[in-house]
């Protein structure tokens, strides 16, 4: 008769855990015209509506080249201030104002949408949210375009307040009037260097 024998198994002690570390972002981009660009994205109105403006502009590097595929997305109230949550941008019925589009940049790194020029949300100076993607920057940017009819207002908006005087206007667009029937505001990004756009930060 054979005789077993039991033996315990031996278990290792767990090698303590270091605390959980967030990784670094990758490079954004480059992007893909069959992915992110969606149809009707630049258009948060269509173009014949009585108060559309023209929100167009350039995204430059640091060596004053255009980034030809960087891809743009903003967000605003609408004329009266309000930000809209009914409907995604992608399921647009033609009468609600999402606030929301996005536009993929062009050769010459021009980028367009086709809005409406946003009311005072609360205290701040009527404003468009504008986020950046591009290839070589590690993450996302956030910058704000403001109205230079707005100046009144711009003196007690928060984050005009906070910057450097001469850093403002970097975040005003400028008002080239009517253009092809609506009113057009050119606002140029410039990624780094001399004139570098202010570009934000948000707490998490």
């Amino acid at each position: 008769m054979t005789d077993f024998v039991e033996v315990a198994a031996a278990v290792p002690t767990p090698a303590p855990q270091k605390p959980a570390l967030q990784t670094p972002s990758q490079t954004v981009g480059p992007f893909y015209g069959y992915a992110l660009p969606y149809d009707g994205g630049p258009q948060l109105v269509p173009g014949y509506h009585p108060r559309a403006i023209r929100f167009h502009g350039t995204i430059t590097d640091g060596d004053g080249e255009p980034i030809l595929d960087a891809l743009l997305e903003i967000w605003q109230a609408d004329e009266s201030g309000t930000l809209s949550r009914e409907l995604s941008s992608i399921d647009r019925d033609g009468f609600t104002f999402t606030g929301f589009g996005r536009c993929a940049t062009t050769i010459g790194g021009h980028y367009t949408f086709t809005t409406l020029k946003p009311g005072a949300a609360g205290a701040a100076a009527p404003y468009i949210l504008v986020t950046l993607f591009a290839r070589g920057i590690t993450h996302h940017l956030f910058t704000r375009a403001y109205f230079a009819e707005d100046a009144a207002l711009h003196q007690t908006d928060a984050v005009l307040g906070a910057l450097p005087a001469e850093r403002r206007d970097t975040l005003i667009c400028v008002s080239e009037g009517i253009v092809g029937g609506a009113e057009s505001y050119r606002f140029d990004i410039r990624v780094q260097g001399e004139n570098e756009t202010v570009f934000l930060d948000f707490d998490a």
